[in-house]
């Protein structure tokens, strides 16, 4: 058997190989991930039997469950797999482009202008009378987004230098990152006092609280960039034949890594204005694609992604299961996992 699969569309100039290993595991994730998300659902305070859970879903289920699960579950269930998978996603582009496997959005510091733009505009447009925003919750993507990528930028141009070397890249975005944190320990500061505590578990990394309303926010935005990963997956791998390489093969190198940038940032933003800094996910979720799939970015990214999504879902059942009825931020288990494997890449690639 082989292992590609040509495709050839016949009234469309359009044609593609499908690895069919990659296609064989991403189907295995995506059933591990239903399975995880059936049982996510179903656990907490008011435990649920995957059947049960199963007819709630279709409104056939016992009145109680219903609420429970379509009210407060299910959202929180779907933003956790979005974040996660966009995380995922924007790690694995970031470190195609820069070409250094110590890149992630939060390592580098993106995910701390994301979240310095969205504590700063939490501040300035919360209505303190009620608790509420004054101006759209839609705006929030666009504003991390904002944040996400001029921090990206100013990270590249404080590290360039005849080049940038992969160990200067991380220590540019660990010096900027520890700036933005002061930041927004300045906005809380100056902030109401009934949204520090908020933001303060926010930034650590949680879902807690998702609604319907956030989930029809984030999820146009993510879809509006998931397919740009299959589009952007051959420019990745040209890019990363290096610069010489890919000019040769008629690659617009620097215009294709400002679009993968902004693919990056944006995806990063979005995730980090609804869930925080959920850390290491970025780094640990395209590192294990690699071991299933392979390099080539048209399997890793959507592998990437499944595999982000299924980090923080299992980060977020434990953070709400293990010492209920404390719901401890999802964040605190994806660090405890990624730090030790972040020492681990930097001894790895001490000699770079």
């Amino acid at each position: 058997m082989s292992k590609y699969q040509p495709f050839r569309f016949k009234k469309l100039p359009i044609s593609f190989l499908l690895d069919v290993k990659a296609l064989i595991i991403f189907a295995i994730l995506s059933t591990i991930t239903l399975i995880v998300m059936i049982l996510s659902i179903g656990m907490g305070e008011m435990n649920i039997h995957p059947l049960d859970v199963i007819r709630a879903l279709f409104g056939a289920g016992e009145k109680m469950h219903t609420v429970v699960i379509q009210t407060f579950r299910v959202p929180r269930i779907i933003i956790g797999f979005i974040v996660g998978a966009s995380l995922a996603i924007s790690g694995a582009i970031m470190q195609g482009v820069i070409r250094n496997p110590l890149a992630s959005p939060d390592i580098i510091g993106i995910t701390a202008g994301a979240g310095a733009a969205v504590v700063t505009f939490l501040t300035v447009f919360l209505d303190v009378k009620d608790n509420s925003l004054t101006v759209s919750m839609g705006w929030l993507p666009v504003v991390a987004f904002i944040g996400a990528t001029v921090m990206a930028l100013l990270i590249y141009g404080l590290a360039w230098n005849k080049g940038v070397s992969p160990i200067r890249l991380v220590l540019v975005g660990v010096g900027l990152d520890a700036a933005m944190h002061a930041v927004i320990t300045v906005m809380m500061i100056f902030g109401p006092l009934i949204l520090a505590t908020q933001e303060k578990i926010w930034l650590t990394g949680s879902v807690y609280g998702s609604t319907w309303e956030n989930v029809w926010t984030l999820l146009p935005w993510f879809c509006f960039f998931l397919p740009f990963i299959f589009v952007i997956a051959r420019n990745l791998n040209i890019q990363e034949l290096g610069d010489d390489l890919s000019k040769g093969a008629g690659t617009a190198v620097q215009r294709q890594r400002l679009i993968l940038m902004l693919v990056s940032t944006a995806l990063a933003g979005g995730a980090v204005a609804f869930a925080g800094g959920i850390g290491f996910v970025g780094l640990l979720a395209p590192h294990l694609a690699r071991q299933l799939v392979g390099s080539a970015f048209g399997a890793l990214l959507p592998v990437s992604g499944l595999i982000g999504g299924l980090i923080v879902l299992l980060a977020d059942l434990i953070a709400r299961t293990a010492l209920s009825p404390l719901d401890i931020p999802a964040g605190v288990f994806t660090a405890s996992i990624g730090a030790p494997y972040f020492i681990y890449l930097l001894y790895k690639n001490r000699n770079m």
